[in-house]
């Protein structure tokens, strides 16, 4: 008996090993400091000053979004999911970046835009044959979960980032008032 290997499967298999391991490495550097990472205290501060409010929860859900989502999608487990959450995540990342361009040189937002990206894709696409969704018969990856996965992940991304616009917005009151000599 001859085993056929499925180019597609295999192709979602090396797709889902390298965006979640770069997305594991990001999540890590929040959470853990690893990788030169500022750990929850530092990427706490730095949330702070992006405008993502109260630092400490933003790290956390921030860390847990790439990380946890990362590892998931390498593992092909509750792709819909793992998808979501991290292209949630990287939303969010994006928001911060926007205002610098698109490419990364001059600090815009293409590689947040492109991981995002790409973890919504494989959410939508789904694991493929060499994944544990397909080890598992797919019970954590049905057709109701995509829908539900994405719209809870965007109006949270939603939420959070129109929140950190109002509070940004809010900040440049002051200085703004004094350039009007108010």
């Amino acid at each position: 008996m001859t085993t056929c290997v499925n180019r597609r499967d295999l192709g979602l298999l090396a797709l889902r090993l390298g965006i979640g391991a770069v997305l594991v490495a990001h999540g890590g550097q929040k959470l853990f400091g690893w990788f030169g990472g500022g750990g929850i205290e530092g990427t706490a501060q730095g949330m702070e000053a992006m405008g993502y409010r109260p630092g400490k929860p933003s790290a956390v859900a921030s860390g847990v979004a790439e990380a946890g989502g990362g590892l998931l999608l390498a593992l092909g487990l509750a792709t819909p999911a793992a998808g979501a959450a991290a292209a949630g995540g990287m939303a969010g990342a994006s928001a911060v970046h926007v205002p610098n361009g698109f490419f990364g040189q001059s600090g815009g937002f293409e590689l947040p835009g492109f991981l995002g990206w790409t973890a919504a894709s494989l959410g939508l696409t789904g694991a493929g044959r060499y994944s544990l969704d397909h080890a598992t018969c797919h019970r954590l990856d049905r057709s109701w979960m995509v829908p539900a996965a994405f719209a809870v992940s965007a109006a949270a991304a939603a939420a959070v980032i129109g929140k950190r616009a109002k509070a940004m917005a809010a900040s440049r009151e002051p200085e703004e008032a004094a350039l009007n000599g108010a």
